[in-house]
């Protein structure tokens, strides 16, 4: 689930906060973050500013775009609940756009 580098980085913090961060990836471009979320979120998620696609290849858990990188002895890449970050995603907004940063 990918959306622009702020939003994604504001979202990152709050999951984190709630300890409820799986796994993000900076894209090559570095103007967004994706979110690696269960199997099958992508047949429910329509959140505006985001997208949500199927079948994501992952670099080694060594790449330096990893904002939260796979963890673990066997170097999983955990996701994050999807409704769990949609939450978040709008708590972001939300933070974003009292800041005068948003709309996004």
């Amino acid at each position: 689930m990918t959306v622009a580098l702020r939003h994604g980085l504001e979202a990152v913090d709050i999951l984190r906060l709630r300890r409820a961060c799986g796994a993000v990836l900076q894209s090559r471009s570095g103007s967004t973050v994706a979110f690696l979320v269960p199997a099958g979120t992508r047949e429910t998620w329509h959140l505006p500013g985001s997208t949500c696609t199927a079948g994501a290849l992952l670099p080694a858990a060594t790449d330096p775009r990893w904002v939260i990188p796979p963890a673990g002895a066997d170097c999983a890449a955990r996701p994050t609940d999807a409704w769990v970050l949609r939450s978040a995603l709008c708590e972001a907004a939300c933070t974003l756009t009292a800041g005068g940063l948003g709309p996004f």
